[in-house]
């Protein structure tokens, strides 16, 4: 994911979150929001109940990676927030994968 992508700031975030455009299932939350800049951006917020760092990270990583070898095609002026949620602990990274795109689809439409 390029780095002009990724939405850096907290208060950006906030303020998609409490637009409360969001769609979830049983591992992820997925808030989207229309955006001034010619290019869609992500946030990724994973919660400490999740595990350590390293944990964390691992997941970033993960989402990262599904959402760049991911065929989808994301609309210009959208921002997108992706909370995960605890039970994404028990899911090998497959599963991950299939929830995911399944989410962000729904969302697209």
């Amino acid at each position: 994911m390029k780095k002009i992508n990724i939405i850096k700031k907290n208060y950006d975030i906030n303020n998609i979150i409490n637009k409360r455009n969001m769609i979830k299932n049983k591992y992820f939350y997925i808030y989207k929001d229309n955006n001034s800049i010619n290019n869609y951006r992500f946030a990724i917020c994973v919660s400490k109940k999740i595990g350590n760092a390293v944990t964390r990270n691992k997941i970033k990583r993960q989402i990262k990676d599904i959402l760049d070898k991911s065929n989808l095609v994301f609309k210009t002026n959208n921002d997108y927030v992706i909370i995960i949620r605890n039970e994404i602990n028990n899911l090998n990274y497959k599963e991950i994968k299939e929830n995911l795109i399944n989410l962000i689809s729904k969302v697209l439409d």
